[in-house]
C-alpha cells in the first residue's frame, strides 16, 4: 500500500499557475512502486474563454526508477461535472469528474479501454475553511 499526499506549494493567481507536489502509488498498471511528482497547473478561462484547465510537470516513479513528463487538461461542463485527460508518462487516462464540496467521484479509462472509478474525499487546508465562511 502507497502513501497518497498532495500539497499545495502556491497557489495560482491571476498571472501565476499553481505548483502542486505529492506521492502516490506508481503510474496506474505498475505492480508496485511509488511515485513523487510536481505539476504547474493553470486555468485558462479568463484569458480563452473557455473552460480549459492545463497543468504540466515531471513525476520520478520507483517501478520504472526514471523520471518522466506528465501533464493533463480539464475541460469544465458545470460547476460540479468536468472531463479529464491525463498523461501518466506513458499512458493516457481519460476521465468524467463529479465533484461536491469535499468530495470527488470519477469514471476512468485505464490506458483509454479497461473502465474504473475513484472516489475521493478533501480534508484540511483553505478550501473547506472557504466552503465553510459561505459566499
Amino acid at each position: 500500500m502507497s502513501p497518497l499526499a498532495n500539497w499545495l506549494a502556491l497557489e495560482e493567481t491571476a498571472k501565476r499557475p499553481a505548483l502542486v507536489a505529492g506521492t502516490s502509488s506508481d503510474r496506474i498498471g505498475t505492480p508496485s512502486g511509488q511515485s513523487f511528482y510536481a505539476t504547474l497547473s493553470k486555468n485558462l478561462k479568463r484569458e480563452t474563454g473557455l473552460p480549459i484547465a492545463p497543468y504540466a510537470g515531471l513525476a520520478y516513479g520507483t517501478y520504472e526508477d526514471r523520471l518522466r513528463p506528465i501533464g493533463g487538461l480539464s475541460l469544465g461542463f458545470t460547476e460540479r461535472f468536468s472531463a479529464l485527460v491525463v498523461y501518466d508518462g506513458v499512458n493516457y487516462h481519460p476521465m468524467l469528474n463529479w465533484s461536491r464540496g469535499r468530495h470527488a467521484a470519477s469514471l476512468i479509462l485505464v490506458d483509454r479501454r479497461d473502465p474504473g472509478v475513484s472516489y475521493s474525499v478533501t480534508f484540511g487546508g483553505r478550501r473547506e475553511a472557504k466552503e465553510e465562511a459561505g459566499p
